[in-house]
């Protein structure tokens, strides 16, 4: 006897005892590497199928992780996503209706200093989210872009401390000039500084069907634009510097910062629909500050 051709499948057993069909079968959590353009990606998949037969008991879930293998051969595009979401749904021909295909990851960029001529790498959490269903294929991005936000309210006090100091300081006389300048240097007569936080905004759109690139690149550099105040790597002081003029000429509640991104990512070709949530992690508060905005999503 061949045991290796007789082996038992009791999930092709059929139940008679339930009709109830499942939105969703498959797997979780499958570690596969892929490539971002150039990029190469350690990525979390989620796969799964519809199982429309009410009475199947299980799916072919090798057949969806086998199909996975194409993902490896070339950057990942909304063609490549469509055609192992086909792949599922081919092998589970009368099972399934629905395919649906999850990535996760973190997408590695070197990104440069502001003023001096250093870079480093820079970490962005990114999703992609797909299922191929009777109405046509569906494509969604996820980019978490993290940044500095520079509360305007503080910003005003502080001034208004520096102003009170001022006149606490000269009321009695005219400074000189470079009493003036010594002034403008010193600690006592800068005597306030606003606080900021590291931010962050956690970005979704929605691709148009027939796009034929996934806009990573796009997404982050009209991010990025739109925030003026991205997180740093590797800097010199004069890049710090630089870093504490964008933040004080750029100042910005949580509904700022949403606002923005919503502009800047709406003008995007291709976009069918976004959901922007940003949330500045607040020094002075115990709690965080967040504010959302969105455009055809549900």
């Amino acid at each position: 006897m061949n045991l290796q051709t007789n082996l038992p499948d009791i999930a092709a057993q059929r139940s008679a005892n339930s009709a109830t069909t499942l939105d969703w079968v498959g797997m979780r959590g499958i570690a596969l590497p892929v490539r971002i353009g150039e990029q190469a990606i350690s990525a979390r998949i989620d796969a799964g199928v519809s199982l429309d037969d009410g009475q199947t008991r299980g799916i072919h879930m090798s057949r969806l992780y086998l199909a996975l293998a194409h993902l490896q051969r070339e950057p990942l595009s909304p063609a490549s996503l469509r055609q192992v979401l086909q792949r599922f749904l081919d092998s589970h021909q009368g099972l399934s209706l629905c395919a649906h295909l999850d990535l996760r990851g973190e997408w590695l960029i070197e990104r440069p200093a502001l003023v001096s001529p250093l870079s480093g790498y820079k970490a962005y959490p990114l999703t992609i989210r797909s299922h191929l269903d009777p109405g046509g294929f569906h494509l969604e991005l996820g980019l978490q872009v993290n940044y500095s936000s520079t509360c305007p309210c503080s910003a005003a006090l502080a001034r208004q401390l520096i102003q009170q100091r001022f006149s606490d300081d000269f009321a009695e006389r005219t400074p000189d000039f470079e009493q003036m300048h010594a002034w403008l240097g010193s600690s006592s007569g800068i005597v306030a500084t606003p606080h900021s936080q590291r931010s962050d905004a956690q970005i979704r759109i929605r691709l148009e069907s027939d796009a034929d690139a996934l806009p990573f690149i796009e997404l982050l550099e009209r991010s990025e634009a739109a925030l003026g105040t991205a997180v740093q790597t590797a800097v010199k002081r004069a890049d710090e510097q630089a870093f504490a003029l964008a933040n004080g000429q750029n100042l910005m509640f949580c509904e700022d910062a949403a606002r923005r991104l919503h502009e800047a990512v709406l003008a995007m070709s291709g976009v069918g629909g976004l959901h922007i949530q940003v949330t500045h992690a607040e020094s002075l508060h115990a709690h965080d500050a967040v504010a959302c905005a969105s455009h055809n999503w549900r």
